[in-house]
């Protein structure tokens, strides 16, 4: 795993306080500060661009993001956007979270990154999460601009260079390629960064494009083929057990409110890809949400194919740090790799792909 030990031990030793001695069944994991939804790319895949305007303009404050921060308690802070890097507040805002050692994963397109870099000092806390959505045809196309690709590499061996960690996110869609997205997996191998994170992609409603999300069974026939035979010298910024589940090998339900979301417009209930409304506060959202509405038991169409980190992740690692079971499934996983089911396609990797 692509994860530094002293990462797992804040996560494993804040999960044990919350089951054990608080008894709190809805807790936090990783907080998605979203401080801006404006950004310097239209992909068709994302919706937060869509927003008019005057809502464009708005941001959070230093101010705001400390105190949702403070208020959610998680140990880790995902900062998605829009494009964070366009906040002129950012570096701020990343110096106060570290201050009060929270592990952050700061995202971006990686534009503006060898731009702004020199405004971020090195830190265990701190994370460039790079958007990669695969080779530079698949991530251009993506993205909806030519070039872009070329900017992110030049970004990433920047921020190594400098000794920042690096990972990169990926979200695939319909007609992903599992070779080409193997041979993607080999050439960030290949440029040295820590992990790599992976997602389907989920419809979320304000996305232009609503013709490219995967279904559940696509999922599972997707990941199947792109990790079954995984090279050894592959990281991922997840629970191994995680990558099982988008393999099919396990099911787990969404914890929605282990990645809850703080914005312009308050908590978002249930989760960012759900517009439910928003709470004034922390305590509101956990309270108030009625979260059996939610995930694939819920029988709710909008969570039937909703198999994405976010919600996911958070019982992936629930399950690892909570139970006996999950933590040995861990365990085996991490020293034998993943259990992927052999793919029903016949185009499978061949043997050598696994040494």
């Amino acid at each position: 795993m692509g994860i530094p030990i002293s990462q797992m031990w804040t996560v494993s030793s804040y999960v044990f306080k919350q089951k054990f001695i608080k008894r709190n069944k809805h807790y936090p994991l990783v907080l998605m500060l979203e401080p801006l939804f404006r950004c310097n790319l239209s992909c068709a895949g994302c919706g937060k661009i869509q927003y008019p305007g005057h809502i464009l303009k708005r941001q959070l404050s230093t101010e705001d993001c400390v105190k949702a921060v403070e208020e959610c308690g998680a140990p880790i802070v995902s900062i998605p956007g829009g494009e964070p890097l366009l906040h002129p507040e950012m570096p701020q805002i990343v110096e106060e979270l570290v201050k009060r050692k929270k592990y952050i994963y700061l995202c971006t397109n990686a534009i503006l990154l060898e731009k702004k870099i020199e405004e971020y000092k090195p830190s265990k806390y701190l994370t460039f999460s790079i958007h990669m959505d695969g080779l530079e045809e698949e991530h251009d196309e993506a993205v909806c601009r030519d070039g872009i690709y070329k900017k992110a590499i030049a970004g990433i061996k920047v921020a190594l260079d400098k000794g920042f960690r690096v990972t990169t996110n990926t979200t695939l869609f319909l007609g992903a390629k599992p070779e080409r997205t193997r041979l993607f997996f080999d050439e960030m191998t290949k440029l040295g960064v820590e992990g790599m994170m992976l997602s389907p992609g989920y419809s979320y409603s304000k996305a232009p494009d609503q013709e490219s999300f995967l279904e559940r069974e696509e999922t599972y026939k997707l990941f199947q083929e792109i990790f079954y035979g995984m090279k050894k010298g592959w990281t991922f910024n997840h629970s191994p057990l995680f990558l099982e589940f988008l393999a099919g090998h396990r099911h787990y339900e969404c914890t929605p409110w282990g990645n809850p979301t703080y914005n312009i417009f308050g908590w978002q209930k249930p989760c960012y890809l759900l517009q439910k409304g928003y709470t004034k506060t922390f305590k509101q959202l956990i309270d108030e949400t009625k979260w059996d509405e939610y995930g694939q038991k819920s029988d709710n169409p909008e969570c039937a194919n909703c198999m994405v980190h976010s919600g996911h992740e958070a019982t992936a690692v629930d399950h690892t740090f909570g139970t006996l079971g999950g933590f040995l499934g861990t365990v085996r996983a991490t020293l034998l790799g993943p259990r992927i089911p052999k793919p029903k396609s016949q185009k499978v990797p061949s043997a050598s792909g696994g040494k």
